[in-house]
């Protein structure tokens, strides 16, 4: 019996598994997550991008902005993220629409990351992401109200 105790058959492969698992949990998780963040990242940038041309392109201020956050929204929607109406701000550096003013599209939110363990989902709220656009309305453009 003591004999067949020394013996290290088989458990190579019991450490391998037991280690590769150990280390192979971890690293998948960051790989995701590093995915998931530069998606959220990428999708921002498309999304204050096309909400600075939906709003130039308005007719209005108002329609400007349904325009601006439709577009937000869509970009987003095409990646699987969501963000609330109050994410995306838009400022206009004079009168907005009118030729030669200078748009800026800011979208500030953050995106969840999930299956974290619980003591680190108490203090992480999310990894925040930040998007910017600025755009000049063309000079040849009607000016609108």
């Amino acid at each position: 019996m003591r004999e067949r105790c020394k013996r290290d058959d088989g458990t190579a492969v019991v450490e391998f598994i037991f280690v590769g698992v150990l280390l192979l949990i971890p690293v998948l998780y960051a790989t995701l997550m590093v995915m998931r963040i530069e998606a959220a990242a990428m999708a921002s940038t498309q999304a204050v991008r096309e909400a600075a041309r939906a709003f130039m392109m308005a007719d209005s201020r108002i329609q400007g902005i349904q325009q601006a956050r439709l577009a937000t929204t869509t970009a987003l929607g095409d990646q699987g993220f969501s963000v609330s109406s109050d994410a995306l701000r838009i400022d206009c550096s004079t009168r907005c629409l009118e030729p030669g003013t200078q748009i800026r599209v800011t979208l500030d939110w953050a995106v969840d990351l999930p299956w974290l363990p619980a003591p680190m989902a108490e203090r992480i709220h999310g990894f925040p992401i930040s998007a910017e656009q600025l755009l000049t309305v063309d000079s040849y453009r009607d000016s609108v109200a």
